[in-house]
C-alpha cells in the first residue's frame, strides 16, 4: 500500500479564537471528559481518544531493522534481517516480528518523523513533551521550569472524572539514579499534575502497590515514611531548586493519597485478578505486565499511561551488537507485547477510544559502525499509532532509499504531540502559562490530519 500524500489544510479544521478559548478553559473550569464530550457540537473539536497508552522505547529504535526496512540498500546499510509481508499490503516488517506483522492492518505507520536533537536525555524530553528542548545535552536533568509531560497537560485540561489518577507512569523512571531525564514530570504546571509513578515490577509474584493497601485513616506522615512512597511520590522533592520547584507538593500529596486509597484505583492495580493465560500472552516481564496494567488502568478511567521500555539506562541504545540485541532481547519484547495489546483492546471494544503510540526519541544511523552497531540518528525515524481516531492500515510519509532522511511529508515530535492532543479533544493552540507566567501553547505543532479516520 502506498502512503497517502494528500494533506488536509488544518486551517479549516482549527477552532475560531472564541471556540479555542472555550476549549482551553476546560481545565480552569473543571470541565472533565464527559462535559468535554457534550461540548463537541459547540466547539467543533471531536474527542476521538478518551485515553492514551504511550509506549516509550527509550534509546532509539532502528527504523531500518523494524518498520522501514531497505532490502535493496548496500550491505553496510541494510543489516542482517530480511523483510516479511504484513497484513497491510505493501508494508513489510522485520522477519523477527511475525505476530506484529499480523496486526499491521490495525496500525498507522509514520515513517518521516525527524528533528535535530542527538543526545538521549534531550531527545527523550522532546519525545515526551512535544517541545524542542533548550539544550542538546546527554546529562540534561529535570527541573520545575520544564515543559510538562503529555499526561500532565491532560491532567490540567481534561482530567479523569473517575476516582483514579489521570496520569500514571511505570515501571521505572528513565535514568533514575543517574540523572532525572526531563519530560517525565509536570514541569511548570506544578507537582499536582505530576504522573503517579509506579516504580515496582508488576511481574513480581509479590507485586502490590503498598500505598494502595493503607487505610484512609493512616496519617500522611506515616505514609511518607514508607520506602515505596519515598521512591515513587515524595521523590519529586529531589527536583526542587527553589520555592517554585515545590509549588503544589502538598496538593499533590493530598490528591495522591485520595486516589491511592480509592477502591477504583486498587481494583485497577490488582493485576493478580487477570487471567493467567492473558498475562502469559502479554509477557511475564516488567514491560509486558506494565502494558497489561496500562490496559487495566485506561479501562478504569485513567486518561494517560506511559510505559517505559528502558531497563537500566540502555534500552534500545544499540551502539554495538545491534543485531544480537534486537534478536535476543528488544524485538522479542515488542513481538510479544505490542500485538497482544492491540488485540486485547480490540476484543474489549476499547481500541476505538484508546490511542496507542509506540515510539522512541530518535532512530539509528543508516550505516552500521565498526562495532556492528548503529548510532543516534534523529534525522528520520518511524513510529506507530493505533486506535483512538487513527486510520487503520495506513502509512504516512516516507524516507529516502537508506532511511536517512524524509522523502515525503516530514513531520516533527511537535506535530505528533499536536495530533495526539487533537484526538483527545484538546486544541493544540490552547494556552498554558509557564513558571514565568508567560503564555505557552499546548503545542507548536500541527495535527497530521491525513492520519485521522
Amino acid at each position: 500500500m502506498r502512503a497517502e500524500h494528500a494533506c488536509a489544510d488544518f486551517r479549516h479544521a482549527k477552532l475560531s479564537r472564541r471556540q479555542m478559548l472555550q476549549v482551553g478553559a476546560l481545565g480552569t473550569l473543571g470541565l472533565s471528559l464527559p462535559a468535554a464530550l457534550r461540548a463537541e457540537s459547540q466547539s467543533g473539536l471531536k474527542v476521538r481518544a478518551k485515553s492514551v497508552i504511550f509506549l516509550h522505547q527509550f534509546g532509539g529504535v532502528p527504523q531500518q531493522d523494524t518498520f522501514d526496512m531497505k532490502p535493496d540498500a548496500p550491505a553496510e546499510l541494510r543489516g542482517e534481517f530480511k523483510p516479511i509481508h504484513s497484513s497491510l499490503p505493501g508494508l513489510d516488517v522485520c522477519e523477527l516480528l511475525p505476530r506484529v506483522s499480523r496486526i499491521m492492518h490495525q496500525v498507522a505507520v509514520v515513517r518521516s518523523v525527524n528533528h535535530r536533537i542527538g543526545a538521549h536525555n534531550s531527545a527523550a524530553y522532546y519525545s515526551l513533551t512535544g517541545h524542542t528542548p533548550r539544550v542538546d545535552n546527554v546529562s540534561a536533568t529535570a527541573s520545575a521550569s520544564d515543559y510538562p509531560a503529555y499526561g500532565s497537560i491532560v491532567s490540567k485540561l481534561a482530567p479523569s472524572e473517575a476516582r483514579v489518577p489521570t496520569f500514571v507512569s511505570m515501571p521505572w523512571m528513565i535514568a533514575d539514579g543517574v540523572f532525572r531525564t526531563p519530560g517525565q514530570f509536570s514541569g511548570y504546571l506544578g507537582k499536582e499534575h505530576d504522573s503517579l509513578f509506579i516504580t515496582k515490577d508488576p511481574n513480581d509474584p509479590k507485586f502490590s502497590v503498598e500505598e494502595l493497601t493503607l487505610p484512609i485513616e493512616v496519617p500522611l506522615e506515616r505514609i511518607s515514611s514508607r520506602r515505596a512512597l519515598r521512591s515513587g511520590l515524595a521523590a519529586y522533592s529531589q527536583l526542587s531548586e527553589s520555592i517554585a520547584a515545590v509549588h503544589g507538593l502538598d496538593a499533590y500529596q493530598q490528591k495522591a493519597l485520595s486516589l491511592l486509597t480509592s477502591s477504583e484505583t486498587k481494583k485497577a492495580f490488582d493485576i493478580q485478578a487477570e487471567d493467567p493465560r492473558l498475562r502469559e500472552r502479554y509477557g511475564r516481564t516488567p514491560y509486558g505486565q506494565s502494558v497489561l496494567m496500562a490496559r487495566r488502568l485506561i479501562e478504569a478511567g485513567v486518561r494517560f499511561v506511559t510505559v517505559f521500555y528502558s531497563p537500566g539506562i540502555v534500552g534500545w541504545d544499540t551502539h554495538s551488537n545491534n543485531f544480537g540485541l534486537l534478536r535476543d532481547k528488544l524485538l522479542p519484547a515488542t513481538e510479544q507485547t505490542l500485538p497482544t495489546l492491540i488485540e486485547d483492546l480490540d476484543q474489549r471494544g476499547l481500541l476505538d477510544d484508546t490511542l496507542v503510540v509506540w515510539t522512541g526519541e530518535f532512530g539509528r544511523t543508516p550505516k552500521i559502525n565498526k562495532d556492528a552497531g548503529r548510532d543516534h540518528w534523529p534525522q528520520c525515524y518511524t513510529l506507530l499509532m493505533a486506535g483512538g481516531g487513527m486510520k487503520r492500515g495506513f502509512v504516512y510519509g516516507a524516507s529516502d532509499s537508506t532511511a536517512a532522511y524524509p522523502r515525503d511529508n516530514p513531520c516533527t515530535p511537535d506535530d505528533v504531540a499536536a495530533t495526539m492532543f487533537y484526538c483527545m479533544g484538546i486544541d493544540p493552540a490552547s494556552e498554558l502559562h509557564n513558571h514565568l507566567n508567560q503564555p505557552v501553547p499546548v503545542s507548536y505543532g500541527t495535527p497530521i490530519m491525513p492520519l485521522l479516520a
